[in-house]
């Protein structure tokens, strides 16, 4: 496993030529590489469960105002009940 580290960073140059020459899908295969090969080392382990706690936060603070059904609330009347004040 003494390699990893040298295959993660021919992938990361691999990955910024193939998008200097404006390659795309090589870019992303071998960006793809680089963090599944990362992933697999002891220092990316964490990786996987930083992620999910970070979209698990987004998550739950972007809930309750993508889900939020109150009904509309009634116009404030005046003192003699005939409308809205204003």
């Amino acid at each position: 496993m003494g390699s990893v580290g040298a295959l993660i960073l021919f992938s990361i140059l691999a990955a910024v030529i193939c998008a200097k020459a404006r390659v795309a899908g090589g870019a992303i295969v071998f960006a793809l590489i680089g963090l599944v090969l990362f992933v697999s080392t002891p220092a990316g382990s964490g990786l996987p469960a930083a992620v999910a706690g970070f979209l698990s936060t987004v998550d739950s603070a972007a809930t309750p105002a993508l889900t939020d059904t109150r009904e509309a609330q009634t116009p404030v009347t005046g003192d003699d009940g005939e409308g809205p004040v204003g």
